[in-house]
């Protein structure tokens, strides 16, 4: 069995996401075909893997990349072996399918509002949404009017956005039912939720909360040179991506107090507790976690108003 012929059935058959499913493509086509492509399913062997992986990393392909490459190879080999082409998966180096993640920034109260009072105005609540609700970026630019509840203090999830490497975008459902949820934002912030949906939202109760300059739908690839500039001018950490944010925030909500089983659900983390977490988890709990983000925020000196 040719390999790239094999390959290439397996991803089809695979169920998966839009966007998962390119990046697969992509790293299917650029690491691991160009090796192992034009042999046979049977030609790859334990030797060839490790020495296939030396190289990669030896080029200067990231280590990210390269761990996700050989689990994407040791899967397809686990199916082959199901497929009894092969009598023993080859992929069995020790350590491979992990790395070492290196510690994110973590900014401080005061750092997160120099940040988002340095980016354009119609950014600046996503800027705090991020940092102290912890929703991704694509989750932010899914909600509509709809979903912001000002008397509950309350940003609900019920979709994220994805935007594919072609340009399209659409919201999906989250991964799993604890992607679904309602999290409660500080009582400090009201003031720059309002303002933002007075001056910067689209219209309508469907209306996307957060748009682009021109009212379309915000578009990752496009905010980026924004929240450089932000990021430069605020004078923080060089290092800073979009995403610490969540990672701040989350830091932030265990200093006020947040139980792991909360701050799990806070995040929309899934796992095989998922039950006991929402068992566990109240509204009024979730209510006092915003609460105490509040009193940071107070502390911390920073304004909310837009």
């Amino acid at each position: 069995m040719n390999f790239e012929e094999y390959a290439t059935a397996w991803l089809r058959d695979r169920k998966l996401a839009d966007r998962t499913r390119e990046r697969n493509e992509s790293v299917m086509r650029l690491h691991i075909l160009p090796t192992f492509g034009t042999g046979s399913v049977a030609d790859v062997t334990t030797a060839r893997v490790r020495s296939w992986r030396g190289k990669l990393l030896a080029a200067g392909v990231g280590e990210p990349s390269v761990v996700k490459a050989y689990q994407l190879l040791r899967a397809l080999m686990n199916t082959a072996v199901d497929d009894e082409l092969i009598r023993r998966n080859p992929c069995r180096i020790k350590g491979a399918d992990r790395y070492e993640v290196p510690e994110r920034p973590v900014l401080t109260v005061a750092e997160v509002f120099a940040v988002a009072d340095s980016i354009a105005s119609r950014y600046r609540l996503l800027v705090l949404l991020a940092a102290f609700t912890t929703l991704r970026f694509g989750e932010l630019a899914a909600p509509r009017r709809r979903d912001i509840d000002l008397e509950g203090l309350t940003v609900t999830m019920r979709r994220a956005q994805v935007e594919l490497q072609d340009g399209r975008l659409f919201d999906k459902a989250p991964k799993s039912v604890a992607g679904v949820r309602s999290v409660s934002f500080p009582a400090e912030l009201l003031d720059a939720v309002t303002h933002h949906l007075e001056h910067f939202a689209a219209s309508g109760r469907d209306g996307h909360v957060f748009v682009g300059p021109q009212g379309g739908q915000l578009r990752r690839s496009n905010f980026r040179d924004d929240w450089v500039k932000a990021r430069k001018a605020a004078g923080v950490t060089a290092e800073l991506h979009f995403h610490d944010l969540r990672h701040t925030g989350n830091t932030l909500a265990s200093t006020a107090g947040a139980s792991t089983r909360e701050l799990m659900t806070r995040m929309g983390h899934s796992s095989s507790r998922a039950a006991l977490i929402y068992q566990h988890m109240t509204s009024d709990r979730d209510r006092a976690i915003a609460d105490r983000l509040g009193a940071m925020i107070r502390d911390g000196g920073g304004g909310a108003s837009g």
